[in-house]
């Protein structure tokens, strides 16, 4: 008896605790996301992946490209026309690994107006059990679904 008693505790401290872990997009509620049909993502100083995390940044551009919006470098903005810069939203994204859960967050940002239109959060948690390499690579998986979702392709 004890021991099943112990094992229902374990079950449900385990399920809140997956339960904290979850992936979510949001809109602004003033914008028409359909507006939107290039996407840049910022690389630099300020937003990157930490080193030890580089490889996953190859999945957080496939995220962004399997979406409806065009992959734009960012040293090419200039080039677009002034219609199409009007089309255009700045990515950034951060990764946030700790013991916890692990979680990417995909900022879409209007080139004109700097205003944050949607955020996607992808969150995954083994408990430590996978590992962080694991986590992040779990985490960009949902963040990855979050973007499709967002920005479906018509």
């Amino acid at each position: 008896m004890y021991n099943s008693m112990k094992n229902i505790f374990a079950v449900v401290i385990l399920m809140s605790l997956i339960a904290c872990t979850t992936s979510k997009s949001t809109i602004s509620n003033n914008v028409n996301l359909s507006n939107y049909e290039y996407a840049s993502v910022i690389n630099n100083d300020t937003y990157h992946i930490p080193a030890e995390l580089m490889e996953y940044e190859i999945q957080l551009f496939d995220a962004v490209g399997n979406s409806n919006l065009q992959l734009v470098n960012d040293a090419r903005i200039y080039e677009l026309s002034r219609s199409d810069q009007e089309k255009l939203l700045l990515v950034k994204y951060g990764v946030n690994v700790q013991s916890e859960e692990t979680i990417v967050t995909v900022n879409f940002i209007d080139y004109f107006t700097g205003r944050p239109v949607a955020s996607c959060r992808g969150a995954y948690s083994s408990l430590g059990v996978g590992g962080a390499a694991h986590d992040v690579k779990e985490a960009i998986k949902r963040v990855a679904k979050q973007i499709s979702d967002t920005f479906q392709k018509q």
